[in-house]
């Protein structure tokens, strides 16, 4: 059954993650999986439980799939119901930003594998809509996504409720020093698989990069480029923070309104879900989304991703990039860098191993003067050129002496002071009964 889905869905041979999980995963031993964005985890993961997974009629579910966000539950919940299709079971989909109680009922109705964030998992279970005790395989998919977040406190809470025999799988695109201090805290002797581990180059994907002075000259640099270039059909735009991706949509919104969505997670619910699901049907060619949004979704046949910033740390730059040329597709990624994220740019390069080739703004594109908020901070921090610090004669400003009049001290007034000497302590003028029993 699971095979006939699989050819429905049009899977003919595994990706390397895939054939080197299924057997350790099958084999019942704690997992460790360290490979790529888009090179198929979650088929990797998956596949083998749903095989090894026995009929239940139990309420309880005896699979947990752990990940960061939102979209990416809806993802894999959609995921296992298509390699499920032909199978009775029951898959239900845990997150923040709807109704628990709805979600409580729901599992309470029986499901068995359950798929959530962790905070609203750990809710559940508080809740006491979940019990977590008939668990068997426990799965954490995009885990250091998760440590970056600061979800440690409830994925502890949740191992600590945990039966002890049971197999965990976890999958990460990079190994942090939070991933094995995790592992060694919890995970005992796991079977270690490397694919394609962040930092990697991907050959299908074609880099270039343009240096760009400042977010106005980015914004039409990305406006020309996504009017002039017919092979930008399907375009993931990564910006920095929800404030600068609300400005840029505002900023392109009179020539791409139309054709364009935003994602990010001052967004309700069903406006994240809906930009989803346009941009991943094609109504809106262009989707803007930060880091942490767009993570881990898969996107069918993204042509271009635009980093409208360079990431700081550069494995991010890898997570952004894995989004296009995915299955051994043919690739985009357009990378602006400003004079202050140069620095950015060569720890990315150094960590692919790879120079990214630099093209020129094109001579149609507008250069603007025009500072956003955090760049005029910048510009400011920078050091003054007409101050020469070599000067012994005129130090500056601020080394002059002071007058004498504003050298003096204030000591009070005069009877605070008078009254402070005669009574060994102050009084106020209008304590006269004190004042006299004193005498």
């Amino acid at each position: 059954m699971l095979l006939n889905a699989l050819d429905d869905l049009g899977f003919s041979e595994p990706t390397p993650i895939q054939e080197a999980a299924y057997p350790a995963v099958l084999s019942g031993k704690n997992v460790l999986g360290i490979s790529q964005t888009g090179t198929g985890k979650t088929l990797a993961y998956m596949l083998p439980i749903l095989q090894s997974l026995k009929f239940s009629d139990k309420k309880h579910p005896t699979v947990i799939v752990i990940v960061p966000t939102r979209e990416l539950v809806v993802q894999v919940v959609e995921q296992i119901k298509s390699f499920t299709k032909y199978k009775s079971t029951r898959v239900i989909g845990v997150y923040g930003g709807t109704n628990i109680n709805t979600q409580g009922l729901a599992v309470k109705e029986g499901v068995d594998i359950l798929v959530g964030t962790p905070g609203r998992l750990y809710d559940l279970v508080l809740a006491r809509a979940v019990s977590l005790k008939s668990i068997q395989k426990l799965v954490i998919d995009e885990v250091d996504v998760m440590l970056d977040l600061g979800f440690i406190f409830q994925l502890s809470n949740i191992f600590e409720l945990l039966p002890d025999r049971r197999q965990n799988i976890m999958f990460s695109a990079t190994m942090t020093q939070e991933v094995d201090e995790l592992i060694k805290g919890y995970f005992f002797d796991p079977i270690q698989l490397s694919i394609a581990p962040s930092g990697t180059r991907l050959e299908n994907i074609n880099q270039v990069s343009y240096p760009v002075p400042n977010f106005h000259t980015k914004a039409n640099l990305l406006s020309h480029i996504l009017e002039e270039d017919p092979n930008m059909i399907k375009v993931l735009v990564f910006a920095p923070s929800k404030k600068i991706a609300d400005r840029l949509y505002e900023r392109l919104s009179d020539d791409f309104g139309r054709d364009m969505a935003i994602i990010h997670s001052n967004k309700s619910q069903n406006a994240r879900l809906a930009a989803v699901d346009t941009f991943d049907d094609g109504t809106h060619r262009i989707l803007i989304a930060t880091d942490v949004i767009a993570r881990g979704l898969d996107f069918d046949h993204i042509t271009h991703v635009v980093n409208f910033d360079t990431p700081v740390f550069p494995e991010n730059y890898m997570h952004r990039i894995g989004r296009t040329g995915r299955a051994e597709q043919k690739g985009m990624s357009i990378l602006f860098y400003t004079e202050v994220e140069e620095q950015h740019k060569k720890e990315i390069e150094a960590l692919m191993d790879y120079s990214i080739p630099i093209l020129d703004i094109p001579a149609e594109v507008k250069i603007s003067r025009e500072l956003i908020p955090g760049e005029q901070e910048e510009e400011s921090n920078q050091p003054n050129p007409h101050r020469n610090d070599n000067n012994k004669f005129f130090p500056g400003p601020s080394f002059h002496e002071k007058s004498a009049k504003n050298s003096k001290v204030n000591l009070g007034s005069k009877y605070h002071n008078e009254t402070k000497h005669k009574f060994k302590k102050p009084k106020t003028r209008g304590d006269k009964n004190a004042n006299r029993r004193r005498k």
